[in-house]
């Protein structure tokens, strides 16, 4: 009998690639031997010709799931997306939105956990002592969702009597403006916070840093900075950092080794865990947690490469290290740790090399080499 369910959401492009290669290590490790995997469908080829990028049936599945492992899917603008839908869908009200993004609001998967780790032997690597996490707030920020273009009247109306600030845009037609919000929740700030602090206190990190601009956006970014200064207090191990993003930018350039837990908001975690990732080898290797007080959905923070679909080539590490995340979350530690360490051994050995690591071992070849260091082991 099966003692998870795990839904499989391969999505677009690559997506199937690197997630066969995860599940491929899974059955080494003997998780696939507890498991029931449930195949669901997301991405672009649903948005063309459903007119739904995530369907209900998919949701459906979700709901009866332990959590799930996602691929990679196409996201496209407004125009393009209206484009290429299908006929019969067009002119119904229909407006294409990240089903990732949805997910994450759906299911209240408030945590973007994003390890950037430096594994030895990588020829990729920034530098080999780089160790740290970035706790990205996933659902709100301003990936929330709430905008407008053209601009309604009455919110237009609104902002103009509400604030001094927006009246030098009342001049402006309003299909001549779009307005994209920024909304933090305390409720929202201070989770996203305490799950960082506790994460470092948990696994030996000795500051947690705080990523905003409140010098600039005072209200949203200076609201999680106040928040930050009087939760640190229940964690006196912990030495609370505060830097501004674009500083951030730099100073992970300059000494990333010094930087344990990095908190920010949505499109700042967005922005800077690519960067870190970029120091500890780059997409190939960046994988992320989406997780919630009762849900997780584990994913490669890569895109869905379609110019390299049908070629067995992409890097499947980030999509491994996902579901290494994903065992953790699960509680199987062991196996979590014998992926981990048959990964960081492959790497280490360095006769299996991905195109982006400059050799030409495929992804299936990469798979098969992280197998046979679990099986060795």
């Amino acid at each position: 009998m099966s003692n998870y369910k795990i839904c499989v959401l391969p999505g677009d492009g690559i997506g199937v690639d690197v997630v066969d290669a995860a599940i491929k290590v899974l059955d080494t490790v003997g998780f696939s031997n507890q498991v029931e995997y449930l195949y669901g469908d997301i991405g672009w080829e649903f948005w063309k010709t459903e007119g739904n990028p995530l369907p209900d049936r998919t949701i459906d599945l979700l709901k009866e799931s332990n959590c799930a492992l996602f691929g990679a899917i196409t996201s496209k603008p407004k125009e393009e997306a209206d484009a290429e839908l299908d006929p019969r869908f067009k002119n119904k009200g229909l407006i294409y939105f990240s089903p990732i993004v949805k997910l994450r609001q759906l299911f209240d998967l408030y945590i973007n956990l994003r390890p950037c780790k430096a594994y030895l032997g990588n020829p990729l690597n920034y530098r080999d002592d780089i160790d740290l996490v970035v706790f990205r707030e996933n659902t709100e920020g301003l990936y929330s969702g709430v905008e407008w273009h053209p601009v309604p009247e009455a919110v237009m109306k609104a902002f103009i009597e509400n604030h001094p600030r927006a009246k030098r845009f009342g001049d402006f037609a309003l299909e001549d403006l779009a307005i994209s919000t920024r909304i933090f929740t305390r409720k929202g700030v201070k989770r996203i916070l305490k799950a960082s602090m506790e994460y470092a206190n948990e696994f030996g990190y000795k500051t947690v840093t705080v990523v905003e601009k409140p010098n600039v956006i005072r209200e949203t970014s200076g609201l999680m900075v106040r928040e930050a200064r009087t939760l640190i207090k229940n964690y006196p191990s912990l030495e609370l950092w505060e830097t501004n993003i674009d500083a951030m930018a730099m100073w992970l350039i300059k000494n990333p080794q010094d930087y344990g837990v990095l908190v920010t908001s949505n499109m700042f975690g967005d922005i800077i865990s690519d960067e870190a990732a970029q120091l500890v080898g780059g997409l190939g290797f960046a994988r992320s947690g989406n997780i919630g007080d009762n849900m997780a959905v584990f994913e490669p923070t890569h895109g869905s490469a379609p110019k390299y679909v049908g070629q067995n080539k992409v890097n499947p590490i980030a999509t491994i290290l996902a579901a290494k995340m994903m065992l953790d979350w699960l509680n199987e530690k062991e196996m979590a740790q014998q992926v981990e360490q048959a990964v960081a051994e492959v790497i280490k050995e360095g006769n299996a090399r991905t195109y982006d690591m400059g050799g030409n071992t495929s992804t299936t070849g990469m798979a098969d080499a992280i197998c046979s260091r679990i099986e060795k082991s």
